[in-house]
């Protein structure tokens, strides 16, 4: 199977008023596409830290940061499948009744996804279309030409019908308001994150690092789809899932904090040696 390999990390420079307990879930996930060959994590000033799994299966570290200025960098060298991400155009969305019992929970509205209240429109646009691969891309084609990718515009209050209305919105905002289209119309929807470099890509796309896509349910698997590019993409890695990007913020802190910068990094070896 033919392979690449991508430089991909983060680095965060915070400050904290006092001692701050934080989640970080910065680390690609060990899969069947991907492996991480190397990793490097650092605490400036060194703190202890703790893993666990989440109830979705993504790997998290707590740390507490200390009060102060606080730096935390994650560095890994990435090799994955170089193919580009998977299609199956004849793959039929499921019934109901025959889902896996982990998938209903990504039928349901969430914190950011509100199929509920968008159910009549997804009626209106795409009930009428076949069961199957083809109406998850036609929710992908409105989306991508309904929202105008502006950065700023968006907070952490945001939501599907927002970004809806206001037909403006980030790629996390792309991710929400085609999960909730997919759910209103009950296909299962999870919302993914990880690093995605600029492969195969001509301008004039800005430069993508971190980015959000959405991964639904068809045929007997879980399959990609990104309607903020609105294609294929090579070099993808995926760093954690969930319901919305509430259930897998790169950065939890429970107590006020300042981020003062962050810096990431997702380009391929062969292109030149990226660092934070």
């Amino acid at each position: 199977m033919p392979t690449l390999r991508v430089r991909a990390g983060v680095r965060f420079q915070l400050d904290a008023p006092q001692e701050t307990p934080a989640v970080f879930i910065v680390r690609p996930e060990t899969n069947a596409f991907q492996a991480i060959l190397e990793e490097h994590w650092e605490c400036m000033p060194p703190r202890d830290y703790h893993d666990y799994v989440d109830i979705y299966g993504n790997e998290c570290r707590r740390v507490t940061l200390p009060a102060g200025e606080f730096a935390v960098r994650y560095d890994a060298l990435v090799e994955l499948d170089a193919k580009p991400d998977d299609s199956a155009p004849q793959a039929a969305e499921v019934p109901i009744a025959a889902l896996p019992d982990d998938a209903l929970v990504y039928t349901l509205p969430s914190r950011y996804c509100l199929s509920d209240v968008l159910a009549p429109k997804a009626a209106e646009l795409f009930g009428g279309m076949r069961a199957d691969w083809s109406r998850v891309q036609a929710i992908c084609d409105f989306v991508n030409g309904h929202v105008k990718f502006t950065h700023g515009s968006s907070t952490p209050e945001t939501d599907a019908v927002d970004v809806f209305e206001s037909g403006t919105g980030v790629c996390r905002d792309y991710a929400h308001l085609a999960i909730s289209f997919c759910r209103a119309l009950n296909i299962p929807a999870r919302y993914a994150f990880g690093y995605l470099p600029d492969i195969d890509v001509e301008p004039p796309y800005p430069p993508m690092d971190f980015a959000a896509w959405f991964e639904v349910y068809l045929g007997d698997r879980w399959f990609i789809f990104d309607p903020r590019n609105n294609e294929r993409r090579r070099g993808r890695i995926t760093i954690a899932r969930g319901r919305d990007a509430l259930d897998v913020a790169m950065l939890t802190t429970y107590g006020q904090t300042s981020l003062i910068e962050m810096a990431v990094v997702a380009d391929r070896v062969e292109d030149h040696a990226a660092t934070l």
